[in-house]
């Protein structure tokens, strides 16, 4: 058994709107119906969406009541208030608390092996298949994975993106992993953009995160001590996110997991900007073309 962990509750404020139920599919599809329709043909029972409250009515009436025909669906709620004992909602705080936090609030639903993604982000058939298959087999806890993409392959053209910039060793093993949050695609390659308005130059062919991993049911006991770490640090700080890369770097650094990264011959793309919909529209067309999905996902 292996569950997909959809992270679908993001506010979209960069794309203008929710862009996990857009239609980018020849029949109407969203970019996260692909990821569910690969995940059930690679092996995946379940499917868990960690959404809002205020987006459930319609993300149930467009999305969720066509997936409940095809794979067990559960729902879990990402909210601000959703704190640990001890901890109070600071009145300004508007963001979310980050994809650490997101995965945490499905702890309850989730008691399987367990791939995360992105509900917004294009992984591909391989992606999915490495996945189900590195579930598949039984492993010991703190035995994780993450896919690996190249960074060249996962800029917009129209703004900044966040991607987890890793590294591995020979064997294949992450090593570290490091948030970048400002990405912007260069002529030569990319470069960030830190907190103090420096710049880092990336050549793009740099590994990343794409915040598509698999894990065992351990890692929610490890994010709820990271979680409550983080708000001791920053519950005053109303633009702090708990990152799921930087807690899975933390529990590297602290030898309590290894993670394999996976490599990929999947095209990934995306919808990070209202701008980006249109080259999204016209690749899934190019792969309906292929052969690589029906023109009808769920006909």
């Amino acid at each position: 058994m292996a569950t997909l962990l959809v992270l679908a509750a993001g506010v979209g404020s960069r794309y203008g709107g929710l862009k996990q139920m857009d239609p980018v599919g020849p029949s109407g599809e969203a970019v996260l119906d692909y990821g569910v329709f690969d995940a059930k043909r690679s092996g995946f029972d379940n499917v868990c969406f960690v959404i809002r409250k205020d987006i459930e009515a319609d993300f149930r009436e467009i999305l969720g009541k066509r997936f409940e025909r095809q794979i067990n669906v559960s729902y879990a709620f990402q909210e601000r208030d959703a704190l640990p004992a001890g901890f109070t909602l600071p009145a300004d705080r508007v963001k979310p608390w980050g994809t650490a936090h997101a995965v945490l609030c499905a702890r309850k639903q989730v008691r399987d092996p367990f791939a995360v993604i992105n509900a917004d982000d294009f992984y591909g058939r391989d992606t999915y298949r490495s996945l189900g298959l590195f579930l598949a087999a039984p492993k010991p806890a703190g035995t994780y994975a993450m896919v690996g993409f190249q960074l060249k392959n996962t800029l917009s053209e129209n703004g900044t993106v966040a991607r987890g910039v890793c590294r591995a060793d020979a064997g294949g093993l992450l090593t570290s992993i490091e948030e970048l949050t400002a990405i912007e695609k260069t002529g030569g390659g990319a470069r960030n953009k830190d907190a103090d308005g420096a710049y880092r130059p990336l050549s793009g062919a740099e590994t990343v995160s794409m915040n598509c991993w698999g894990f065992q049911t351990d890692l929610f006991g490890h994010l709820e001590e990271k979680f409550g770490r983080f708000l001791s640090q920053n519950i005053g700080n109303i633009k702090a996110e708990c990152y799921l890369p930087s807690a899975v770097n933390d529990l590297i650094g602290e030898k309590k997991a290894t993670v394999r990264v996976l490599p990929t011959s999947s095209s990934w793309f995306g919808v990070t900007y209202r701008e980006d919909r249109p080259m999204v529209v016209d690749s899934i067309r190019g792969l309906v073309k292929a052969g690589e999905y029906p023109s009808q996902l769920w006909a």
